[in-house]
């Protein structure tokens, strides 16, 4: 009923975004002397805003097509390395560029599409050979495909890195945003007990959750303050039959949304009066981009119910990892394992979702990594999002990233 409720809302809104796109076009219309005086403008303004909200969005583009190495521009083109059900490895050509360090970046399976990390990616295009984790939506994935958990998720994250490894420099480098850093990190003790060929040479989390035990946020208390059962009864749903998943059990994206926006709702309706005002004055640039912002921001998709309830269970009521009890098919994740993988724990002061101390929990609990090994980096006056994304990520935290991977080749 829940998801059936959802689509029957976003058919009207889509309906009333579009008839409110179009009135906001006749008003703004050259030819309409409303256009010019009275309350035209403040209205067209008001209906443009309102259609951007309730437009119905899909999967967004990188569309990144292109990048500057040594002051010369390159074009770059997008090709899938590896397809599997739930995901895809998505490589970045760089053409006529040969070399440089291999980097998997491991987007967030969190309700948005990889194209959320647009801005890290194009910021390690120039540095690094990148490919990054294409997660699909889980209410596409037909149910003959069968299920995605915890446990699977870690066993692509090996195979992509297998892929990536080749026949060649078999060594890349992992760069995980916020929630993979737990599987990432399962991964890479995995490969470093089983003494893995494609083992990382490093490993960089930014913001994830390693021990939420450490500065519990809003998130984390919303995920411990309640039972397993009450999330199982209250936030899976079932995807209808207009889709290719038709049956299947998920965690849908528009809850994640929901609970996202709610977090900071006041901020929300601030950047939507100053896209108002700026309508209103006829500055298209700067509404422009609060517009692109929030167009990758409501692009969301579901998760299947039984990852987002292993997570719930393993990583934030748990605490597995952090305890050394996580177990992977029946084996335990030893962190200690980890004896040939550099890590690098990154975070930021202002981090509302993971708290200070969270990822670095990461370091602590690797006792047998050399100290040489591990560093830790505190951005200052950084949110979540400014980790891997804008002025701060760009100037102030990727080249930290890219001395660390240089460091170890």
């Amino acid at each position: 009923m829940l998801y059936n409720a959802y689509e029957m809302q976003r058919s009207m809104l889509a309906s009333a975004s579009a008839f409110a796109n179009f009135s906001a076009g006749l008003l703004n219309n050259p030819a309409n002397p409303f256009a010019y005086f009275g309350g035209g403008p403040i209205l067209a303004s008001a209906l443009e805003v309102f259609a951007h909200a309730a437009a119905p969005r899909g999967k967004p583009e990188f569309g990144l097509n292109e990048t500057v190495i040594d002051g010369k521009r390159v074009a770059v083109h997008e090709e899938v390395a590896l397809r599997k059900p739930f995901g895809q490895l998505k490589h970045f050509v760089r053409d006529g560029v040969a070399g440089g360090p291999k980097l998997l970046i491991v987007a967030p399976m969190s309700g948005h599409y990889a194209t959320l990390l647009r801005g890290t990616v194009e910021r390690m295009l120039p540095f690094a050979d990148v490919y990054i984790t294409d997660w699909r939506d889980a209410k596409l994935v037909p149910m003959a495909d069968g299920a995605f958990d915890l446990d699977d998720y870690v066993d692509y994250l090996i195979e992509f890195l297998s892929v990536m490894g080749g026949e060649g420099d078999a060594r890349s480098h992992v760069l995980a945003v916020c929630q993979p850093s737990v599987p990432a990190y399962a991964a890479v003790a995995l490969m470093n007990a089983d003494k893995h060929p494609n083992t990382p040479r490093t490993l960089t989390m930014m913001g994830g959750p390693i021990d939420t035990r450490e500065a519990p946020t809003a998130v984390n208390t919303l995920a411990t303050e309640r039972p397993h059962a009450w999330f199982q009864q209250n936030v899976i749903a079932t995807v209808p039959g207009t889709y290719p998943g038709a049956g299947r059990q998920v965690y849908p994206g528009f809850l994640q949304l929901a609970g996202f926006m709610t977090m900071n709702l006041g901020n929300h309706m601030i950047s939507h009066w100053e896209m108002f005002k700026h309508l209103v004055k006829g500055d298209g640039e700067s509404a422009e981009a609060t517009m692109s912002f929030y167009d990758e921001y409501r692009a969301v998709c579901d998760m299947t119910a039984e990852f987002y309830l292993q997570t719930i269970d393993v990583v934030f009521q748990a605490h597995a990892l952090p305890r050394g009890v996580m177990m992977h098919r029946g084996r335990r994740v030893d962190p200690g394992a980890i004896t040939d993988t550099a890590l690098l724990a990154v975070e930021g002061e202002r981090d509302d979702i993971s708290g200070l101390g969270q990822t670095k929990a990461a370091l602590t609990i690797a006792d047998n990594l050399p100290a040489r090994m591990k560093k830790y980096h505190m951005a200052p006056d950084v949110g979540h999002y400014g980790i891997f994304n804008g002025s701060k990520w760009r100037t102030r935290i990727a080249p930290v990233l890219e001395s660390w991977i240089t460091q170890f080749g």
